[in-house]
């Protein structure tokens, strides 16, 4: 193969790993080449996936250059990534999520003695969402499932850690206050008014 294939098919690598505009500058400095030269092979690419037809496409940005995909192709993307409607969380689902969030691990039993109510059927449909899951056993009479939050939830309500929660004082207290849910595509964020 020789060096002008091995540079483009790096810089087809360079872009699609990008996803943002590369600047060509970027692009010469990794490849160790110059400017001009760089530049030069990304618009003989650009060229070539044009001519080829295919979905994908590499257009010039200014000084930079981005994988997109093709104009023409815009319905079926449409299509394919219109947002699947997904149920919303109920009242009840949120307040078990917040009391596990913020007292696990916690067991059955410590999350209906603080809501008053069963839920034995809220924390199977949170285990279903892997929002909630196991994390062993109370030293406890009848050495109770304790429940805590799992790396989903972290992602679903946009938390990089638990320790993001919002400070405290009385969960309970928590539970009388206003929770929203706001949906963005398939994301859910939980904004707990305290």
């Amino acid at each position: 193969m020789n060096n002008k294939k091995i540079y483009k098919s790096a810089l087809e690598s360079m872009l699609y790993i990008w996803g943002e505009p590369l600047a060509i500058k970027s692009a010469a400095d990794a490849l160790d080449l110059e400017y001009e030269e760089t530049k030069e092979l990304l618009v003989e690419l650009s060229s070539e996936y044009e001519k080829g037809g295919r979905g994908l496409r590499i257009r010039q940005i200014n000084r930079s250059f981005q994988m997109v995909t093709a104009r023409e192709n815009s319905q079926f993307i449409k299509r394919l990534c219109t947002p699947i409607k997904t149920s919303k969380l109920s009242q009840a689902a949120l307040e078990v999520l917040a009391i596990i969030a913020y007292k696990q691990p916690v067991t059955k039993g410590e999350i209906e003695a603080i809501r008053g109510v069963r839920a034995d059927r809220v924390v199977e449909g949170l285990m279903r969402r892997n929002l909630v899951t196991e994390k062993g056993r109370s030293e406890g009479i009848g050495r109770p499932i304790l429940y805590g939050t799992t790396e989903e939830f972290l992602k679903q309500f946009d938390f990089s850690s638990i320790s993001q929660l919002p400070e405290i004082e009385d969960l309970e207290g928590v539970l009388a206050e206003d929770e929203e849910v706001v949906e963005d595509g398939a994301t859910q964020q939980l904004k707990l008014k305290i």
